[in-house]
């Protein structure tokens, strides 16, 4: 649904306009949530039923007229409701003057159900056929017009009709009914509208603007105003939140967007994001803006059981959704997990669909990036069959953008799971156990071909045409709810994995993949389709918004980020400077160790260890060590601790649970007489996206330069480069690396008040092509070794008092 300009030229009255469709299906919805039902391919689904529709149509004769477009509106005071159809068919009977005396409107609907069964229509689709009918009545001024349901198996074909004459009257009062039953809504939209324009007139930046601050927003607003996208390396302390959520909230007033997504990867940023919007509210702004979390984050149940047997609020859903969702958008502005889940347990409703359907009433979404992005889970409500809207992206984190971009874009199918599928398969489908057999013979094939470590592979077409067989085979089998008993689970993971993987290949340019196989430690052989350029995939998904800012304290090498994320060439790009004094930090590059493989052993390990202790000693506070494997921090903390310092040690272990992590954090609150030293991967959950201000950190100390490490994506990925005229070292290795390093490093200074010491440890930062990622408030970075690095930091130290 969506609102035009309040104030037009010509001083005509706002509409609002929502298809037919969307109208019945919004307000006649009813019964339960059930996910027992099979799940089909909805773009299959569409196709069979385009399908079908024209064949019907074309065998109606030369009196039916196919996709008949249609449209009435309806004036209240202050607006206009407009509604928009298209009739599958129109049949109109003239009298000899050639004026339409009757008509018949038809709606035709396949299923992958037993059509014939049916022995009435489906309400909402018969309330579909009505409201065209009375349009259609109104338009020719008719005394009676008819109803036809067609029903068409998409399996069989067969075909069920269900027909019905209405006078003008009963057609009448039954549709301006249901526009009533409406109108709360309508009258939403509008007043809702019309208080949010008149709310960013009189809103103003919450803050006295930083230095740089001002030109950073207007650089924003200037790249939604001009369609652009915009990418911005924006250091801690630049104030990059508000400084983008305000300018686009700001293009929601001047009716340049209909909608802004925040995206981020990260819980603390969502919360900072959530924290600018209620800032604006405080401030008088009167958007709505939720945030949506994940569905197994919002399930009220212990599993996410989604039938009326098993989930209380999955049970009659539907009949009081509607009522929930207006209880939320009337009563609420700034919209949390919280906020949603209240509302879900007070009127039994799912969490997670009721966050969904409260987004299409907001201004604001924050969200993952996979909710626009991921072909598998984006919202179809929003981008469903490539339709574009006047939506604004804002991308938080944006460093991370490149790894998850790839990890949406590629799939891998496993031989041995085919194996174990068809063995859950033969109680129930012997066609099924052919389709899976003959894939695995094909998977056999390129098996002896993998001679190596891994082998690539040109032409999977054969593989291909197999999959899409088993994907027919099993969605028939779904359709007609056959179950694999306790392996159901697992069954549909892998429909989901098959279906994703020739999704994208036939999809996606191949251009910008590398089709392989290799052995995984399980020895289990694995065919992979691997997205190393994904710029064209998210180019896809960027066309359907109005502009798109990336944005990171480190997106460096700009021109590496502008490359792998999006597809145009004239796109925007601007610096944004520290507005940290360099004063309160000592960068210092350690010349005399290294992390890489070729030297790792006891007196490398004992100078890293050693690098430690000495800055440690320097001065008491917390301290964090970023290591580049979990190995490597046994074999240094073990060298440390026979150092026998008077510190507390905590050592972030594989797979911590939440309260796990929050305990690790809780250690830097505490107050102590002695130093904390801990000891963190490089790359991982405590090198990014977390905040210890006040003191709580002086120092990050960085062991290696953060390269990933060497295996088969990486080598194609730098080849992959290498082809096509790029550096191929430095795209799939330093780059990544790099970013990793200067994100661990701005744990240390997060606000003017902080100050503490940066040790990079690695010769291989006096290199040139390692030194030119760095940021642009790192020219003070002073070389060190282990011999004088006790003198910098004394000298250090002792500046600060």
């Amino acid at each position: 649904m969506k609102v035009s300009r309040l104030v037009t030229p010509d001083g005509e009255k706002a509409q609002i306009n929502i298809s037919v469709r969307n109208l019945v299906e919004f307000l006649l919805r009813e019964g339960d949530i059930d996910d027992r039902k099979g799940s089909v391919d909805p773009f299959e689904v569409m196709q069979a039923g385009s399908r079908i529709h024209r064949k019907i149509q074309n065998a109606m004769g030369p009196f039916y007229s196919a996709e008949v477009p249609l449209k009435f509106k309806i004036e209240y005071d202050d607006y206009i409701l407009g509604l928009e159809g298209r009739a599958d068919g129109l049949v109109l009977d003239r009298d000899e003057e050639g004026t339409v005396v009757t008509a018949t409107v038809d709606e035709i609907k396949g299923m992958y159900m037993d059509v014939m069964s049916f022995e009435k229509p489906v309400l909402v689709h018969e309330a579909q056929a009505k409201c065209y009918a009375y349009i259609v009545a109104q338009e020719y001024e008719l005394e009676t017009v008819e109803v036809q349901m067609t029903y068409v198996s998409l399996e069989t074909e067969e075909i069920k009709y269900f027909n019905h004459v209405y006078t003008y009257e009963e057609i009448e009062e039954w549709f301006y009914t249901i526009i009533g039953i409406f109108k709360k809504w309508s009258d939403f939209q509008y007043y809702h509208k019309k208080e949010l324009l008149e709310s960013v007139q009189g809103l103003s930046f919450p803050y006295e603007y930083r230095d740089g601050q001002k030109k950073l927003v207007s650089d924003v607003y200037r790249s939604i105003y001009r369609r652009k996208i915009l990418f911005m390396q924006a250091p801690t302390g630049t104030g990059k939140t508000i400084a983008n959520v305000f300018p686009a909230v700001m293009a929601l007033g001047q009716n340049l967007a209909e909608r802004v997504f925040y995206l981020t990867a990260k819980t603390a940023t969502a919360l900072a994001a959530r924290d600018a919007y209620k800032l604006l509210v405080d401030n008088g702004y009167e958007g709505k803006t939720i945030m949506l979390t994940a569905k197994e984050k919002m399930c009220m149940c212990s599993e996410a059981d989604c039938n009326p047997e098993n989930c209380p609020y999955a049970r009659g859903h539907f009949d009081r959704i509607n009522d929930a969702i207006y209880e939320v958008i009337t009563k609420e502005t700034v919209i949390t997990r919280d906020v949603i889940l209240g509302y879900a347990e007070e009127y039994v409703v799912c969490p997670f669909e009721l966050a969904l359907d409260v987004s299409t009433w907001c201004e604001g979404i924050i969200c993952d990036y996979n909710y626009v992005f991921d072909p598998n889970v984006y919202l179809k409500r929003f981008f469903a069959d490539g339709k574009n809207g006047e939506h604004i992206f804002l991308i938080d984190e944006a460093h991370n953008m490149v790894d998850r971009a790839r990890e949406m874009y590629s799939e891998t199918l496993i031989k041995e799971e085919i194996l174990s599928i068809k063995r859950y398969a033969k109680p129930v489908s012997k066609k099924l156990v052919n389709a899976l057999e003959k894939c695995n013979r094909i998977m056999l094939e390129y098996k002896r071909e993998c001679i190596n470590d891994i082998t690539i592979l040109y032409d999977v077409d054969i593989l291909l045409n197999a999959c899409d067989n088993l994907q027919m085979i099993l969605e028939q089998l779904f359709k007609k709810e056959i179950k694999f008993g306790i392996y159901q689970d697992e069954v549909l993971d892998f429909y989901f994995r098959l279906r994703n993987f020739t999704a994208l290949a036939y999809q996606q340019d191949r251009d910008h993949y590398r089709i392989y196989c290799d052995f995984d430690e399980d020895k289990n052989f694995n065919l992979h389709l691997y997205c190393i350029d994904p710029s064209a995939q998210l180019q896809d998904r960027l066309r359907m918004a109005r502009s798109t800012v990336y944005f990171s304290a480190t997106l460096l090498p700009i021109d590496y980020y502008k490359d792998l994320l999006c597809n145009e060439k004239d796109v925007y790009a601007i610096y944004v400077d520290s507005v940290f004094e360099q004063e309160k930090r000592l960068l210092m590059l350690g010349t005399d160790v290294t992390s890489k493989y070729t030297r790792r052993g006891d007196d490398e390990y004992q100078k890293f260890a050693t690098y430690i202790h000495t800055i440690v000693a320097a001065k008491q506070g917390n301290y964090m060590v970023f290591s580049p494997s979990y190995k490597f921090i046994e074999e240094i903390q073990g060298r440390f601790d026979a150092f026998n310092d008077d510190v507390d040690v905590i050592v972030q272990n594989q797979n911590m649970t939440e309260s796990e992590r929050e305990e690790f954090l809780a250690e830097f609150d505490k107050h102590r007489d002695k130093s904390l030293v801990a000891f963190c991967t490089l790359g991982g959950i405590f090198s990014e996206g977390i905040d210890l201000v006040g003191g709580k950190l002086i120092g990050a100390i960085i062991l290696g330069a953060g390269l990933p490490q060497v295996g088969n994506e990486r080598k194609l990925m730098s080849d992959f480069f290498d082809e096509n005229g790029k550096n191929g070292f430095e795209y799939a290795y330093l780059y990544p690396g790099m970013n990793k390093v200067i994100q661990a490093a701005g744990r240390v200074i997060r606000t003017k008040e902080d100050y503490g010491v940066i040790a990079l440890l690695d010769e291989r930062f006096r290199f040139s092509s390692y030194r030119k990622t760095f940021p642009r408030e790192w020219n003070d970075a002073e070389f060190t070794t282990v011999e004088n690095v006790s003198l910098k930091l004394t000298n250090f130290w002792d500046k600060k008092g």
